[in-house]
């Protein structure tokens, strides 16, 4: 056996591996966060709620309570990861993620305005979010030109836009003091008070989402080769990064409509997996979306019990999670 085919037998392993690892800290994760709570349910318990058993004294608490919130939790949580995934292959820089560069301050700022100003509209958050990321991403992409993307001023350029919005965020606040208590938890990062109807309101932009990234693995793995490259190959690259960032606007704006403004779920979560599996898209993006959901899941479930009866909104759990691991790469890429 050769070096080369001992290196790739090695790589396929940990990728399998790291595959598998993922899908049952998933599943793992999915069930405790069905369990645990304010109310401890066992696994008798849980398994005659599943099956169907309505007459179970805890079914309710399942059913209508945990269940959506978990599914919810998964799905936001994968969206950010894929989210951050296509824009640090967009960029080539594993300091970018959503709410670095004003995606999700875009988003967020959209969604707030229509919660506070046309509540009875809930149901067009996900597209009220889409909207404003949108609206963040080409403004981001304008500054960012110059005889084509730059990613240093693209990053740049977003940090100053996701500071604007943010500001706007702020500013409803103070003009809509007498309505925003409904949303400081939004605000903050949570899932407290998610239902089916969120699930279902995010479920089709979740798929279409997850589809069409993975159908793009091979135009990241591309454009991971330099733009010369990938032009001398047959792609219009900014046609291409265009539509990535669109991609990862949808995946941000979905998540951002359930759960509030969630920080360094994509920046985590793909640096860590690209060390585990390597550069490939092909396999760094379904396992960045298996762990997202797990960090999200778990984190959730940690912020809604470890701190009993006070529920801790995820997003400042995720935020003391996060903040240190930027720092660290931020140290590395300057040393």
């Amino acid at each position: 056996m050769t070096e080369t085919t001992f290196l790739t037998d090695n790589r396929s392993r940990s990728r399998n591996i790291t595959f598998i690892g993922g899908f049952g800290l998933l599943i793992l994760l999915f069930l405790v966060g069905l369990i645990a709570g304010a109310v401890d349910i066992s696994f008798n318990e849980l398994y005659a709620c599943i099956i169907g058993d309505n007459t179970a004294e805890n079914y309710r608490i399942i059913h209508y309570l945990r269940m959506p919130r978990v599914i919810a939790c998964a799905m936001a949580g994968a969206n950010l990861a894929l989210a951050g995934c296509i824009l640090q292959g967009i960029l080539r820089n594993p300091l970018a993620d959503p709410g670095i560069i004003g995606v999700t301050a875009g988003a967020g700022v959209a969604a707030m305005t229509l919660m506070l100003l046309a509540p009875e509209l809930t149901y067009l958050v996900p597209l009220a979010a889409f909207a404003g990321a949108l609206i963040a991403v080409a403004i981001v992409f304008s500054l960012a030109w110059e005889h084509g993307i730059q990613p240093l001023r693209m990053i740049l350029a977003g940090v100053a836009i996701a500071a604007f919005f943010g500001g706007g965020s702020s500013a409803l606040s103070v003009f809509y003091s007498d309505k925003i208590q409904g949303t400081v938890n939004w605000l903050a990062g949570g899932f407290n008070g998610v239902s089916w109807q969120h699930v279902f309101m995010i479920m089709p932009y979740t798929i279409i989402g997850i589809i069409a990234t993975f159908a793009s693995s091979r135009k990241l793995n591309a454009l991971q080769l330099g733009d010369d490259v990938a032009t001398s190959l047959g792609l219009n690259v900014e046609k291409i990064r265009f539509f990535l960032l669109t991609l990862s606007a949808l995946l941000a704006a979905s998540a951002v409509s359930v759960a509030g403004l969630l920080g360094f779920v994509g920046l985590i979560v793909p640096h860590i997996m690209r060390l585990l599996v390597g550069s490939d898209f092909n396999y760094l993006l379904p396992v960045s979306a298996l762990f997202g959901a797990a960090l999200v899941v778990g984190a959730d479930t940690a912020a809604r019990t470890l701190f009993s009866p006070i529920e801790v909104p995820v997003g400042i759990f995720l935020s003391f999670l996060g903040a240190p691991f930027f720092l660290y790469l931020l140290k590395r890429r300057l040393n």
